[in-house]
């Protein structure tokens, strides 16, 4: 049997990583501050299973984690507006939880004959602006506000461990995640929650900026695949690629919250969007390259899977009740939105 340490297990990619660590026969050690944004309804489901243990504790003060065969970190102070508001708890958890990681793990679990892989789950926002092109892995930082500033620093510290002190790792830097368990303080939950008060959608920068939109399953199978066969040592994007404006998605999930189907024409559009928000440090537009990733045979199905499917109404219908945490693929029920992100 399989042990992982996750870190960040109540967040929205470490519930669906978990739920499918166990599902494949893994034993996991779940570790979670119990925050705001955590998924405690979906905590409670898993600590039900015998697979599944469950620590309460920032990882900037943990002292033991137990042996296993690799920590997914996912710990990480993630908004960004937050972090242009303060980011005293951005340092603590995305730089010195890191550090604190990788000093138990080369003190308190080298009595064990193998020390685990580091998966770090880092962001594509490091990166800064991509105005044209794509970037790859070998692409130069820019981070452009303090959250992605956190999050090159720790993986800049996770390289330089790596050769002074041998450690075995994997970085991954995904684009933009939507799906089920999302907390509603990002875009797309967000905006369907707004609406669902009578309010408008938010938008920065008019709503200008391009984001590339990936399912989390997919991330999760990226994820699963690099474990089992990717080199050691390196870094990879995770992406869908498709690409679309801000203006765009929020078209869309007004359009399909309120006729239905994601592509008609809304009347008196700007009743429903406010553009007015700007961002300080306002990326434009992410766009990765995954070559490293495909040469592993990934593909993104769940985009696939709607693309062939969008014309005959495949949407993904999202309860922004979050203590429900419900995601279905079906039709007609009260307090949902029909959710496409594709043409």
């Amino acid at each position: 049997m399989k042990i992982a340490v996750v870190t960040g297990a109540g967040g929205f990619i470490g519930t669906n990583l978990c739920i499918q660590l166990i599902d494949k026969g893994w034993k996991v050690y779940g570790i979670d501050k119990a925050d705001y944004v955590s998924n405690k309804a979906i905590i409670n489901i898993l600590s039900k299973n015998d697979n599944f243990i469950y620590v309460e504790e920032q990882i900037e003060k943990l002292t033991w984690i137990p042996e296993c065969d690799v920590v997914f970190n996912l710990a990480a102070e993630s908004h960004v507006d937050n972090s242009i508001e303060s980011c005293s708890s951005f340092v603590d958890s995305n730089i010195h939880g890191v550090r604190n990681l990788l000093e138990i793990i080369g003190t308190n679990i080298t009595r064990s004959t193998d020390k685990p892989l580091f998966f770090h789950f880092s962001t594509d926002e490091v990166y800064g602006d991509q105005l044209t092109g794509q970037v790859t892995e070998e692409s130069p930082l820019r981070p452009s506000n303090p959250y992605s500033a956190t999050k090159a620093a720790a993986d800049m510290l996770i390289q330089s461990w790596a050769r002074t002190h041998g450690l075995e790792y994997i970085i991954i830097r995904p684009s933009n995640n939507y799906g089920e368990h999302q907390y509603p303080e990002k875009f797309l939950p967000l905006s369907v929650k707004r609406l669902q008060r009578g309010r408008k959608i938010k938008l920065h920068d008019g709503g200008t900026p391009i984001r590339t939109w990936t399912h989390v399953m997919d991330t999760i199978s990226a994820v699963l695949i690099l474990f089992e066969k990717a080199d050691r040592n390196r870094i990879y994007n995770i992406s869908s690629e498709f690409e679309q404006a801000n203006i765009d998605t929020a078209k869309k999930i007004v359009s399909t919250f309120y006729l239905g189907r994601p592509n008609r024409p809304i009347p008196d559009f700007d009743k429903h969007i406010d553009r007015s928000y700007k961002r300080p440090g306002q990326d434009v537009r992410y766009a990765l390259r995954c070559d490293y990733l495909k040469q592993y045979g990934w593909n993104p199905q769940m985009m696939i899977l709607c693309k062939a499917l969008s014309q005959d109404s495949l949407y993904y219908l999202l309860n922004i009740d979050y203590s429900a945490n419900i995601l279905v693929l079906q039709s007609n029920l009260p307090s949902v939105l029909f959710l496409s992100l594709l043409v």
